[in-house]
């Protein structure tokens, strides 16, 4: 970290780690936080949903993680940008080619590389605080109950004009939530020193207000560790 960003009148600069589940709110806090914090931000499940993408237009096995990590490794950045990879389908894919080491392995320099620019970043994803940045100056762990977060994707896709019946919804909620956290390589957990923020009775407002009091109430220690290297 080498320059300075405001935060809360004071310069400091700061790495904020946002992780959870899906249709937890983590994305939309992450976005807010680095707007709040004019941070630069990275949606780490777009470089998965990248690569699972390239791998059905090239019609490749998703269970050979030697496949999948040849393609994580040669990945284009470029296609980030490509709206596709906010689909539901592309989530779903994204997750069976996370659970392969070779995958996790090929993108993790690119994820530090982002973090350690000049004056942080916020970054969300489900093994930021734990695996990319473990030395994240604030770690956030955005979750809500399966229920819930079944509610939210079924009402954004019918938004959209998508047929989608709930419980089937909730079915592919739960199931990925097994394959996160139960994948060998840096599964989805809190890291012990992640603040819990539940959004299951939370709107987005009242979400993003309270993950702005959890960095603004761990800058204090911030300060005195910064003054205790210094």
């Amino acid at each position: 970290m080498q320059t300075d960003v405001s935060i809360g009148g004071a310069a400091l600069p700061m790495i904020v780690a946002i992780d959870g589940p899906a249709a937890s709110g983590k994305g939309t806090i992450a976005q807010r936080l680095a707007t709040h914090y004019r941070l630069p931000y990275l949606d780490t499940g777009l470089l998965y949903r990248a690569v699972a993408k390239e791998m059905t237009e090239r019609g490749l096995d998703f269970d050979d993680p030697e496949a999948a990590g040849r393609i994580a490794a040669s990945l284009d950045t470029g296609r980030l940008a490509d709206p596709e990879l906010r689909g539901h389908r592309a989530g779903e894919l994204a997750s069976r080619v996370a659970v392969h080491r070779p995958v996790r392995a090929a993108l993790l320099q690119f994820q530090r590389h982002f973090a350690a620019r000049p004056g942080g970043a916020v970054l969300d994803g489900r093994d930021i605080g734990t695996a990319v940045c473990p030395d994240a100056d604030v770690k956030i762990f955005v979750t809500a109950s399966a229920e819930v977060r079944a509610r939210r994707r079924t009402d954004e896709l019918c938004a959209k004009g998508r047929e989608v019946d709930y419980s089937r919804i909730l079915a592919e909620i739960r199931a990925r939530d097994a394959r996160d956290s139960g994948r060998e390589t840096a599964p989805l957990k809190p890291a012990v020193d992640a603040h819990l923020l539940d959004t299951t009775d939370k709107d987005i407002e009242a979400a993003f207000r309270a993950a702005v009091e959890i960095i603004e109430r761990a800058k204090p220690e911030r300060e005195r560790r910064g003054a205790h290297e210094a």
